[in-house]
């Protein structure tokens, strides 16, 4: 009887799950990493080439800003991102007009930029996250200056009422949305993403209403998917989202720290991406994203390292390089003449993952017996 009742557990508190997954990123070493930052200052600045919703090309200034963080990552947090790392709990409005007047300095006041994208580490236009009397500066400023505007939101935190509010200061800009994959069950145990398809179709219907861009963000190969799986699911949602989307981005995971993924990659459970895999999905899907009039993204953050996406070391910086140029140029003579004797590796890899019972893959990095990874759940 007693071990029956222990295994009920012992009368102490319940802890959620979150909590536990969470830990790392609420160590006291974490807080004081999180509050040695300059709240008066955006965590970074660049500018990178860039194409206009017309098609002409430009240069964009990039800002990403040190904010409150979002919303959803205060509640649980998805399973991949690690921009808590960079935010402040003590964030201000007049913080941030200090790094919205420091980024202007340092990106010589736009200078020779056509368009101006704003990152907040989370909603751009959540009131609980970023201070209205700041979000109606950015907007106007911005759109009086002829400047094209991109922020992100997640689908949740859309509604009619800030959509047009956002639509009123700047008509026409773009509002990215973090969809990451095209699948509620993929959504829910992969990503940990706190809305549903159905959310997401809703946002874009209210900024299609309001006149104003959809820009959709897709991750390449989330936690707990194999490399063959990543491959095939992507390559079918891009399809799928095409006809919503006039962007769509689809970001190749890379390992930020204190995260979930971060956990699964130190422990050699988790690969990230191939780059090859990067550029069959882009080869396949090249058809229904023009055929859809729908830019197509795909920017490898540290591309080429072991937290990024990579092949060899060999191949990878003429790779990621042809990548980067499709991604502005649209053109796939771009990815034409790229060989290694790594592809054969990763042909191989695509084609266990889709024939063999491995879900979690049959990658290098997979640790364990042959056996437990046939019966991995």
């Amino acid at each position: 009887m007693a071990q029956a009742s222990g295994m009920l557990g012992n009368g102490s508190k319940a802890v959620k799950v979150h909590h536990l997954i969470k830990a790392p990123e609420n160590t006291p070493e974490s807080v004081r990493r999180r509050e040695s930052w300059d709240a008066t200052e955006p965590a970074t600045v660049y500018k990178t080439p860039e194409i206009m919703p017309d098609g002409t090309h430009c240069t964009a200034a990039t800002v990403i800003f040190r904010t409150r963080g979002c919303v959803w990552w205060w509640k649980s947090g998805c399973t991949f991102c690690g921009y808590f790392n960079d935010v402040r709990d003590d964030v201000t409005a007049e913080d941030l007009f200090a790094q919205w007047e420091e980024a202007k300095r340092r990106l010589d006041d736009f200078e020779g930029c056509s368009m101006v994208k704003v990152y907040t580490s989370g909603t751009f236009f959540e009131d609980r996250e970023n201070p209205p009397e700041w979000q109606d500066v950015i907007l106007r400023e911005t759109h009086e200056r002829g400047l094209h505007l991109v922020v992100e939101a997640q689908a949740q935190m859309c509604t009619p009422e800030k959509i047009a509010w956002v639509a009123e200061r700047h008509p026409g800009c773009t509002v990215a949305i973090g969809l990451e994959a095209y699948d509620d069950t993929v959504l829910r145990f992969h990503v940990n993403k706190g809305f549903s398809t159905k959310q997401w179709h809703r946002s874009v219907e209210m900024l299609k209403d309001n006149n104003l861009r959809v820009k959709t963000y897709l991750i390449f190969k989330p936690p707990f998917m194999s490399e063959g799986d990543a491959l095939r699911l992507t390559t079918k949602w891009v399809t799928e989202v095409a006809p919503y989307s006039d962007d769509i981005s689809v970001n190749p995971m890379n390992i930020q720290r204190r995260t979930v993924v971060d956990r699964l990659y130190r422990n050699r459970e988790y690969r990230p991406p191939w780059l090859w895999s990067l550029v069959d999905m882009l080869e396949i899907t090249h058809a229904d994203t023009t055929g859809a009039n729908a830019r197509m993204i795909v920017h490898p953050t540290a591309g080429g390292k072991l937290r990024g996406a990579h092949n060899c070391g060999k191949c990878d910086e003429d790779v990621v390089a042809a990548i980067e140029r499709y991604s502005v140029s649209a053109d796939l003579r771009e990815l034409e003449g790229l060989d290694c004797d790594c592809k054969q590796v990763w042909r191989v890899e695509i084609d266990n993952d889709l024939t063999l019972p491995v879900p979690l893959g049959t990658g290098s990095d997979r640790r364990g017996l042959p056996t437990d990874l046939l019966r991995a759940p």
